[in-house]
């Protein structure tokens, strides 16, 4: 039988309950190793199991992703929240698939994750991974300011804006998107540069290889300025700190719900491509 492991944080809203739906129907059909809350990831936990079961939302995924990347075991997002781009299940599509996913048949995604670094005269004082973006925020007292980017040494351009975002393919449905960023497939290898309400008509989106090495230099920022993670870790930025974004060696492995496609989930959960609602299509009284 596969070895699984729970995370989930049952104090949230349904998610006791969905475990527990879970773990009586894998009664028999897999051997549950461990369950855990989400700040518990390691990839330790997961020596020798062959699938990570996350109840949550997006972010509870992230959060784990962060930690379990390095594991290589593919991670299974049930959807308790309120998007589900990378929590595609509910647990009875779940159910419905689990033969599927322990057979190998359904199909296992890889999505590149980036690493942060912040570095002041030389000397690194912050690092993480990341699994949708690397962003960077005017904050109080919200003054615009003042970026300067490189691209493997390369100088790209300064940027006046209320920040900037580097973001992952996975995470071109997030932040980026809402900032007017392009939309990547989920599997390629690259970034996208977005700046956020740029002092520019014309300092558009870049998307860029994925190997490179992006770094970014405030040489005019405020006293709330902060370099985010996934909106999830951040620092406070002083003028002249270098922040450096790049590939992050390991990948992370989530399985895709064999029942829809991320263009299925591009249009019904952001409404991507719909058409216009035309007079005739309206239900008249």
């Amino acid at each position: 039988m596969p070895k699984v492991v729970i995370f989930g944080d049952p104090k949230k809203g349904p998610v006791a309950d969905a475990i527990e739906e879970f773990t009586d129907f894998a009664e028999g059909k897999a051997r549950i190793v461990g369950s855990c809350c989400i700040e518990d990831c390691t990839a330790g936990i997961l020596e020798n199991c062959d699938f990570a079961v996350i109840f949550g939302g997006d972010g509870s995924i992230i959060a784990a992703a962060r930690n379990l990347s390095e594991s290589n075991v593919p991670v299974i997002g049930i959807n308790l929240g309120k998007l589900g781009f990378l929590a595609e299940f509910s647990v009875s599509e779940l159910e419905d698939c689990f033969d599927d996913i322990v057979k190998g048949t359904a199909p296992i995604e890889k999505r590149m994750m980036l690493g942060c670094r912040v570095f002041n005269e030389g000397r690194e004082r912050f690092s993480s991974a990341a699994v949708n973006d690397v962003f960077i925020t005017a904050g109080p007292p919200f003054r615009m300011i003042e970026l300067k980017i490189a691209v493997d040494g390369q100088p790209v351009a300064s940027c006046v804006s209320d920040g900037l975002i580097i973001s992952t393919p996975t995470g071109s449905t997030a932040y980026n998107v809402s900032a007017g960023g392009p939309i990547l497939a989920g599997s390629m290898e690259a970034m996208v540069i977005t700046p956020i309400c740029p002092h520019s008509l014309s300092f558009r989106p870049i998307v860029i290889n994925a190997d490179s090495t992006v770094e970014v230099v405030g040489t005019r920022v405020n006293k709330g300025t902060t370099v985010s993670i996934d909106g999830q870790v951040s620092l406070g930025l002083a003028a002249e700190d270098v922040v450096r974004v790049e590939r992050r060696s390991s990948d992370f492995l989530i399985v895709n719900n064999p029942l829809r496609t991320r263009w299925d989930t591009l249009a019904t959960k952001l409404g991507w491509a719909e058409k216009p609602k035309y007079e005739r299509d309206r239900i008249l009284p």
